[in-house]
């Protein structure tokens, strides 16, 4: 399991366009990622569950995978969370 943080800088945080392309990203890995926020988690392959977590700008998220490329999935997902910009 390869957890890291990231600080979420999108003006609108994680909802609807930044979290569909967030969705996107981690569909293409085979591992389970989740992300956490606030103690609750989701799937980030689950549109809805990115949705339902309500993270804003200026956030602390977690990116967690497990699975065969979990420290790709890691990277690309957390890589993706830090350049989105609406």
């Amino acid at each position: 399991m390869v957890v890291k943080e990231v600080l979420v800088k999108n003006a609108t945080g994680l909802h609807a366009r930044p979290a569909t392309l967030l969705v996107k990203k981690a569909s293409s890995f085979k591992s389970d990622v989740q992300i956490e926020y606030n103690g609750k988690k989701a799937n980030v392959k689950s549109l809805i569950g990115v949705l339902s977590l309500g993270v804003t700008k200026d956030a602390l998220v977690k990116v967690i995978a497990s699975g065969d490329d979990e420290t790709l999935a890691v990277e690309e997902v957390v890589k993706l969370i830090e350049t989105l910009e609406e």
